[in-house]
């Protein structure tokens, strides 16, 4: 099964970048991953490296993934986390997002898990698919149809090494098939793009870097406040499985010459 990827990690106006992303990938299987540490509270960004590291190497050279398997893994990442906790409390209330994609090339199966607002987007020839619900209340207002409540809407009810834990969603497993797309992405990336962007920039491009840099581009354009951190992921040949690009996709990503 042919697959490319590519990765970004990128610092915005913040101080630090408690963004953390992750790639674990052979012949039989491949996770791909993002963590997020939670700014508000101290040790955001070693809590993202825990996750990622302790996720990885429960991984690293597996023959074959399973959804049990990956929710174990998962599970003991956060007992690794609260273990950490409790060894310095100054970082007593650490806590990061979570968003993994797991594939299993033999099987050709994917399926995904998130915590938090990081996402995975499923994109099937050059459409969105599904999207992961982000653990939010900016999500929750947006369902009940508030969009502008006045209040912090960006509050997380579910991370990483947050009490009480709550369970970590997993998707369904699915078939994967010739021209799927997955991005999988902090909240500082998806924000600043519309689904559509994101959808025109896959079908202009030849390559998965072409797709993020052009992404990028369209991020760069606006206020960039957060960090920016992103992987993508093709299967097989997506760029032969999309409708041309139109002119409109052109003129929303090239800049203008005069």
């Amino acid at each position: 099964m042919k697959m490319m990827f590519s990765s970004r990690c990128q610092q915005g106006m913040r101080n630090e970048n408690q963004d953390r992303t992750g790639i674990e990938l052979n012949e039989h299987t491949a996770c791909f991953l993002v963590c997020d540490g939670v700014a508000s509270l101290p040790g955001g960004e070693l809590a993202a490296q825990i996750v990622r590291d302790s996720l990885l190497e429960q991984l690293r050279d597996s023959e074959g993934f399973t959804p049990a398997m990956t929710q174990a893994a998962i599970e003991q990442c956060q007992q690794t986390l609260l273990a950490a906790q409790g060894t310095n409390p100054k970082y007593a209330r650490m806590s990061t997002t979570l968003a993994a994609l797991f594939i299993d090339r033999k099987q050709q199966q994917a399926w995904w898990a998130h915590a938090g607002d990081s996402r995975v987007y499923h994109f099937r020839h050059g459409v969105l698919y599904q999207v992961t619900r982000d653990h939010s209340l900016a999500q929750q207002l947006h369902e009940a149809g508030y969009e502008n409540a006045g209040i912090n809407s960006n509050l997380l009810y579910n991370a990483l090494g947050v009490e009480p834990a709550q369970p970590v969603t997993f998707s369904d497993v699915i078939t994967l098939t010739d021209g799927d797309a997955f991005l999988v992405c902090t909240d500082g990336f998806w924000l600043n793009l519309t689904t559509q962007e994101m959808e025109h920039a896959l079908r202009m491009v030849n390559a998965c870097e072409e797709w993020l840099t052009l992404m990028e581009q369209a991020i760069n354009r606006s206020v960039k406040s957060d960090n920016l951190s992103a992987l993508a992921v093709w299967i097989g040949e997506p760029q032969e499985a999309t409708l041309f690009y139109s002119q409109a996709d052109v003129a929303r990503f090239l800049p203008t010459r005069y």
